[in-house]
This record gives structure tokens, C-alpha cells and sequence, in this order.
């Protein structure tokens, strides 16, 4: 099991705080030292997330006041200017969405008390494919009808708004009138789309009052790098089966819209802020193996982001392709996961395992 998924089952003691609003907003209190900026950071892009999570919202109940109206009539929904206006809208805002979770999603998922928050919005699977490391909610959904634990917050409305989750999907009309049925025309189940951004808005609001509560420490920020560095099989794998390797060929139902390559870049960046926090302690006990994890983790980040920038030009790699340079990207994680665990055990900070 590996460290990450540990911190994933640490989370269930959490999950039935999430069930309740918050009566007030977390103190937004600056805090001083070493991982101010980290925190500054976070703050940043959970404000950002919960603002694109209330316009994703907005959108979906306009879609779904549309096809109530319409007696959820689909076939005449699909040739509603209007509609395809607000599939595009909330299309675009996902787009856009996408990268304010990913750049913290080292800080999120790598913190035991965010930890749950990835789970939900990004990383948990459904009860259906794993019990095991499903998300701890149900979808109650306007008609009544409840999804048990249908998957994560982003999985789900991908899969909903460009048509790779069959069953939350109501029509898969022709949308542009080019007489193809092409990816991304669809349109979703307006009582599933409005009941998953409902939850989006929600824990999206949760999560940014729990990192204003959050009080980072040099264990939270060490225990950060050390579980999410040596992810990159995990993700590397995801990227291998998804569009942007495989094409129409592909039956992933998720990271077919934003690269998983993009996604890494967004981890790795945000791991470099953690790191920037970190580094005067290692420095205490060897100036020479910071600058070496620096380089390492640096040197990891601009080889992702050079994969990047050649299927960005134009470059469609192989599965086998993406096995070898997955298998790289992992050793050289691995390697700068060691090297933290080995300044965390000198410096007594302990790494939540």
C-alpha cells in the first residue's frame, strides 16, 4: 500500500465533519515562517476553485430549470440554441477550472487533514469500481434517485459533460450539425449535472475554509513531498490510456479533456512551492543534498513540461512510448522521495505513514 493511499484511509475520521455547513468562515490568519507562502499559495487557488465551482453551478441550474421546463424532453433541448450555449459555458469553465485544484493538489492530498478533500473533488473512485478507495458521499439527485458514492467531483461532471459516463449522460445528439456524432456531444442528465455541481460548490467552499484553518508544519510539508513526488506511475498511467495517447481507440472515462501530462506539470509546480518551504531545514543538515533535491525536483518538473509542450505541438506518443518515459519519471520521483526521507529522519520530523 503505498503512502498516498494510507493518507486516503486516514481520512475517514474526517469525513462526517464534511456533512455540515460551517457555521461561520474559517479565520483567513497569514502564517509566518517558512511555509507562509505555501499557505498564501493554497489560499490562492482554493479561493480560485470555489469561484469557478459557483459559476459551474450557476450554469448547471440554468441547464437544468431549461430541461425542466422543457419536460426533460432532450431531443428538443438539443436543438435549443441556448443549451448548447450552456454546455459550451460550462465546458469552458471547467477547462478553466481544472488547473486551480491541480497546482495544490501536492498540498491537498499530500496534507493528512486536507487529504479527504482530494478524495472528493479528484481522486476517489466509485463503490462500484473500488470500495475501497471510493468517495465518502452520495449523489441525491433532484428526482429523488441517490448515486452511491458515484466517484469523484471531477470524473464525474467530465464524464457527464463530454459524454464518457453513459449513465449520466440523457442524449448524444450531433450538436454542431456536421452529421458526426463526435466526442464531447453530449447531453448530460440535467438532474445528475445539477446535483454534482451542487456538491462541487459545496466542497469546493469546504475545502478553502479548511486551509484557511489549516496550520501547516514542517511534518505536513515534508509528508507532502515525500507521498506525492512518487506518483508518477500512478498518473503516467492514466495518461497512457486516455485520448491524448490512444485517441478515439480510448475507453478511459476520465483525463480525456485536460492532459494528464498538463495535470503533473500543475502537481509538480505546486510541489516545488512546498519544497521552498522545506529547503532551509535541509540545509541545516547539508547544504549540499538541498541543492541536489533542488535540482533533482526541478529537473523532474522541466522534463514533464517538455513531454508537454511536444503533444502541445503536435506529437501523439505511443502507449509503450508512455510506459518508458512513465518508468523514468518514477525513478527519478522515488529518488527525490528518498532524499526528503532521509533529511526528515535526520531532522526528527516525522512523515505521516
Amino acid at each position: 500500500m503505498n503512502l498516498r493511499m494510507c493518507l486516503t484511509l486516514c481520512c475517514a475520521a474526517a469525513v462526517a465533519a464534511l456533512t455540515a455547513v460551517t457555521a461561520a468562515p474559517a479565520p483567513a490568519a497569514t502564517t509566518p515562517g517558512p511555509f507562509g507562502p505555501v499557505k498564501s499559495y493554497l489560499l490562492r487557488h482554493t479561493a480560485q476553485l470555489e469561484g469557478f465551482t459557483k459559476d459551474f453551478r450557476a450554469v448547471a441550474d440554468r441547464y437544468y430549470a431549461t430541461a425542466r421546463e422543457s419536460g426533460f424532453a432532450y431531443g428538443r433541448l438539443a436543438r435549443d440554441p441556448a443549451v448548447r450555449r450552456d454546455l459550451a459555458r460550462a465546458r469552458a469553465l471547467w477547462v478553466k477550472g481544472n488547473p486551480y485544484y491541480e497546482r495544490v493538489e501536492g498540498i491537498v492530498a499530500g496534507t493528512p487533514s486536507l487529504a479527504v478533500y482530494d478524495v472528493i473533488l479528484d481522486a476517489g473512485s466509485s463503490a462500484e469500481e473500488d470500495p475501497a478507495s471510493a468517495v465518502p458521499f452520495d449523489l441525491r439527485l433532484p428526482n429523488g434517485k441517490v448515486l452511491h458514492k458515484p466517484g469523484n467531483l471531477f470524473n464525474l461532471t467530465e464524464g457527464m459533460l463530454w459524454g464518457t459516463l453513459p449513465s449520466l449522460v440523457a442524449a448524444r445528439p450531433d450538436l454542431d450539425r456536421d452529421g458526426r456524432r463526435e466526442f464531447g456531444e453530449a447531453l448530460p442528465d440535467a438532474h445528475a449535472l445539477k446535483a454534482a455541481a451542487g456538491a462541487f460548490a459545496f466542497y469546493a467552499d469546504k475545502l478553502d475554509r479548511s486551509a484557511r484553518a489549516w496550520r501547516p508544519t514542517a511534518s505536513d510539508a515534508f509528508t507532502a513531498v515525500v507521498v506525492m513526488v512518487p506518483t508518477m506511475s500512478e498518473y503516467f498511467g492514466q495518461w497512457k490510456t486516455s485520448r491524448f495517447v490512444l485517441g478515439e481507440k480510448a475507453s478511459s472515462q476520465s483525463f480525456n479533456v485536460v492532459s494528464r501530462l498538463s495535470d503533473i506539470g500543475d502537481i509538480l509546480g505546486g510541489l516545488r512551492v512546498i519544497f521552498t518551504g522545506i529547503r532551509p531545514s535541509i540545509v541545516k543538515v547539508s547544504a549540499a543534498q538541498a541543492a541536489q533535491t533542488k535540482r533533482d525536483l526541478d529537473s523532474l518538473h522541466a522534463y514533464v513540461s517538455r513531454l508537454l509542450a511536444h503533444e502541445r505541438a503536435g506529437r501523439r506518443f505511443t502507449p509503450q512510448q508512455a510506459d518508458i518515459l512513465g518508468r523514468e519519471a518514477q525513478e527519478r520521483a522515488t529518488a527525490i522521495a528518498g532524499q526528503v526521507s532521509q533529511a526528515a529522519a535526520r531532522l526528527k520530523v516525522k512523515i505521516v505513514q
